[in-house]
C-alpha cells in the first residue's frame, strides 16, 4: 500500500508524539536558541497547513506549508519517524507541499534547517528536489547552525 498524506489539526495523542519526538531531535542537534522548529500552538496558525503521512493505519511523518506572503511559502516541521527512514515518506510528503505551493500560486518556496551529521539526508531530499542554498530571508538570523534554501516554482 501507498504512502498516502493527508491534512492534520494536529488533535491526536500519536500526531503530538510525533511533533514532540521532533522537537526533541531538533533540540538535541542544534546549540539552545538557535532552534526554529513549530510547536503544536505554531503548527495551527492559520497561515500554516499541516500534513501527515501514513502506511496503512502507521503514522510515519510529517510536513507543513507556512505562507509567507501571496507568492512565498516556507517548509516546516518535516519529520520521518525512525522506523520509515528511507522509505520515501519525506518525498510524498515534500510532494505534496510542492503540488500545494504550486496550486496556491507560489513562485518561490523556501526553508531554514539546520546543520550537522543529523541535517544532512535532508539537505540531500531538498537538493534532490531542486533547492539550491541561498541567503537568510523573513526573521532569520544566519549562523554557522543553520542552512537555508529556496526553489523557484
Amino acid at each position: 500500500m501507498p504512502i498516502r498524506t493527508r491534512v492534520d489539526d494536529l488533535s491526536t495523542r500519536e500526531v503530538q508524539e510525533l511533533i514532540a519526538e521532533h522537537l526533541t531531535g531538533m533540540h538535541g542537534n542544534t546549540p539552545a536558541g538557535q532552534v526554529h522548529a513549530l510547536a503544536i500552538d505554531g503548527l495551527q496558525a492559520p497561515e500554516i497547513t499541516f500534513w501527515t503521512a501514513w502506511l496503512d493505519d502507521q503514522l510515519c511523518g510529517c510536513g507543513a506549508l507556512k505562507e509567507l506572503n501571496a507568492t512565498s511559502g516556507e517548509i516546516k516541521s518535516m519529520r520521518t519517524r525512525a522506523a520509515f527512514l528511507r522509505r520515501g515518506v519525506a518525498q510524498v510528503i515534500l510532494d505534496e507541499i510542492l503540488r500545494t505551493a504550486q496550486s496556491r500560486g507560489y513562485t518561490q518556496l523556501l526553508l531554514e534547517t539546520g546543520t550537522g551529521p543529523a541535517f544532512e539526508a535532508a539537505h540531500a531530499l531538498y537538493a534532490r528536489n531542486g533547492f539550491s542554498r541561498c541567503d537568510a530571508f523573513g526573521e532569520y538570523a544566519a549562523t554557522e547552525f543553520n542552512v537555508f534554501m529556496a526553489k523557484e516554482l
